[in-house]
């Protein structure tokens, strides 16, 4: 294992030299240029546990050094790593439509941004040049960053670990000032989370993963790969951490309390330095990780009392199991009942049952009303914008066919999506729209499907630099997909049915920020406003976004799913500029998407319950625009209906009865 400092075994005292960059965030807003500026946060960096002494233990030192003295046992006690009096090099990277967006409370006036995490390390380090044996502090005020340059992939305080382009040592990290909303956590937190963090792995290189995505470079610290240990109060993680300390795309800390999409947010003891109180994060020592003697924790060893468990090794399912019918569940399907009312219960369906098994489309339970077949995505060894059905293996697809004429005759409406995460597909030449329409049409026609759903997602649809009106866009593989679309209700008729499936990015990140990957379906949507038949936005992987209220909100609450829908329903100032208003979709062309497993089933009907009636649940504090709420809305789809059966159908089984229950729309 590599850690920072001498030998243990040498005693004395490592001193690093460190330089402290503030960093001046510019955002390119055509509605509000905002700036977030850490200089004046460096003041109280300096006095804080990160560069000044505060009591660990039995011990006056920093926050490193203490850490360091926890991991190696029976170190001696002259036997320290600090860090120097910095170098103060501020620097000013600008953040262009694209690559991030603030959000300011109304409430409060403070300001929250988030930003493409890749992008700024590259800005800033092309004006920090090689600092040999140094630490680079990277600071920033406010700001939370996703990777691989999606804001889906959200969020993290910062990064850590060597520059590639500089071979510098860092610590990006933010300080939270005037704490936003949403926030748990406080001052220096987050910059001791990933102080720590590279305390634990040094070499980490995090742009060779973000880049590509690959396994560790050899440098960096190898780990076994560890359970996430149940925490009293925190938020439960299913499945295992990396094999590293050091963190991908969210707070790996196995104390951090965040999943996907959400602000960071672990536990922290409160310290007294120069006169100040000050959070600092409470992380893993590399024992857990490796299974060493104790403590598992710092500061606080309370936190984690035996090693790490280790991963448990993937179990095939049993031979015989695949392909098998899926087991039926415990609780039944709730019957359908009445007459329909206009209100849809909608379901992706990618025919996976439980243990390898597989869901018959022809079995799903009768509350889904609209049924989409997920995938039919790009054709690789075919020339741009051709598509193929792309279903899991070992899927019947004779069977598929007659499983869809069976459904059509219940008066359910199937649909093929197209794309789908981690797909890229681009429509760039205008030459390749008769191969988009011709695939999609046999596709449809050959299976029989009532019509297509688009899900493509970022970086499929991303708006080119200077394309900021939706009425007109000026990027070719938005305007050729329109072009497309239209040629395919030409071939198909008027019976055929059109469904957006956006990111939360590509629709409600459209009123703080247009442009980039922030918008994307605006100008989609208006292209085809006369023929669609309704857009469902996902309300999950999308990172915290702002509301008609003025207030910020993350996925996970009825206030989430209120705010951003209304924004659908209401119409919104593009970019919050100032004349430039999207329109108000119908009612009756709006649905909300919900991520079976992360979503609650009693949260989904509370969210439903406030949209369409406008009764809100306890604890709601966003206030619709329209108090009766909006009767016309369609209702809820969800991703996927098999992941509703492996939950025993608690979803469609509450959902759907109290979306048929309603008076007809």
């Amino acid at each position: 294992m590599t850690l920072p400092g001498r030998d243990p075994a040498q005693g004395g005292t490592t001193v690093i030299p460190t330089v402290l960059v503030p960093v001046r965030l510019q955002f390119e807003s055509a509605g509000k240029p905002l700036t977030l500026d850490a200089a004046g946060d460096v003041p109280p960096v300096l006095r804080s546990p990160v560069f000044s002494k505060a009591v660990f233990g039995t011990t006056l030192t920093q926050y490193m050094d203490a850490m360091l003295r926890a991991t190696v046992s029976g170190s001696s006690g002259g036997w320290h790593t600090l860090l120097g009096q910095p170098e103060v090099h501020p620097v000013t990277v600008k953040i262009p439509a694209g690559y991030g967006y603030v959000l300011t409370s109304k409430r409060t006036q403070t300001r929250l941004a988030m930003v493409d995490v890749e992008f700024v390390q590259r800005a800033i380090f092309q004006q920090i040049p090689r600092q040999d044996g140094k630490l680079v502090l990277l600071l920033t005020r406010n700001t939370a960053y996703y990777t691989y340059g999606d804001a889906t992939v959200c969020c993290s305080w910062g990064t850590h670990g060597v520059d590639a382009a500089t071979g510098n040592s860092f610590v990006l990290g933010s300080y939270l000032g005037a704490t936003p909303p949403l926030v748990e956590e406080r001052d220096v937190q987050p910059l001791t989370e990933q102080l720590a963090e590279w305390v634990n792995d040094p070499l980490h290189d995090p742009l060779f993963h973000l880049a590509f995505r690959k396994p560790l470079p050899a440098a960096e610290n190898v780990v076994p790969a560890w359970t996430w240990p149940a925490m009293e109060g925190g938020a439960e993680h299913r499945g295992c951490g990396g094999d590293s300390p050091a963190t991908r795309y969210v707070l790996q800390d196995p104390l951090g309390t965040n999943e996907r999409s959400d602000l960071p947010a672990g536990p922290a003891t409160l310290v007294h330095a120069r006169g100040g109180a000050w959070h600092v994060a409470d992380v893993a020592l590399m024992g857990w990780y490796t299974a060493e003697a104790g403590p598992y924790s710092f500061p606080d060893t309370r936190m984690l009392q035996a090693a790490a468990t280790p991963c448990p090794a993937y179990t095939p399912p049993a031979a015989g199991a695949i392909n098998e019918p899926a087991p039926p569940p415990a609780v039944a399907a709730v019957p359908s009942a009445g007459a329909k009312n206009g209100h849809e219960l909608i379901g992706y369906w990618t025919g996976s049952g439980p243990k390898g098994t597989i869901l018959r489309l022809r079995d799903v339970s009768p509350q889904w009303d609209v049924i989409i077949v997920a995938f039919a995505d790009v054709n690789h060894q075919a020339p741009e914008g051709t598509l193929k059905l792309h279903v899991r293996p070992g899927l019947d697809l004779a069977q598929m066919k007659d499983d869809i004429a069976v459904l059509k005759s219940q008066g359910k409406k199937v649909l093929i999506s197209l794309g789908g995460g981690g797909e890229y597909f681009t429509l760039a030449q205008t030459s390749s729209i008769p191969n988009f329409v011709n695939s999609v049409t046999q596709i449809v026609t050959e299976y029989g499907f009532d019509g297509i759903d688009l899900d493509f997602e970022s970086p499929s649809l991303v708006l080119d630099p200077g394309d900021t009106d939706f009425r007109h866009p000026k990027t070719p593989s938005v305007v050729n997909l329109i072009t497309g679309l239209h040629q395919l209700r030409e071939h198909l008729g008027p019976q055929f049915l059109l469904t957006l499936v956006p990111e939360g990015t590509q629709i409600p990140a459209g009123y703080p920020s247009y442009g980039g990957q922030f918008g994307t379906y605006l100008p989609l949507l208006w292209g085809v406003r006369d023929m669609l038949t309704f857009v469902d936005a996902q309300d999950y992987n999308t990172p915290p976004l702002e509301g008609l209220d003025g207030e910020v909100y993350q996925m996970g609450s009825v206030d989430y799913d209120a705010a951003m829908t209304e924004l659908l329903l209401h119409g919104f100032s593009v970019g919050e500029r100032a004349g430039d208003f999207f329109p108000p979709v119908p009612a009756d062309k709006v649905a909300v998407g919900f991520l079976v497993g992360p979503a609650t089933p009693q949260g989904v009907s509370g969210a439903m319950q406030y949209l369409i009636t406008g009764k809100a649940p306890a604890g709601v504090t966003y206030k619709l625009r329209r108090p009766g709420g909006y009767p016309g809305m369609i209702g809820a789809m969800f991703w996927t209906i098999d992941g509703d059966l492996g939950e025993d159908y608690a979803f469609s089984n509450l959902v759907g009865p109290q979306l048929h229950g309603y008076a007809e729309k």
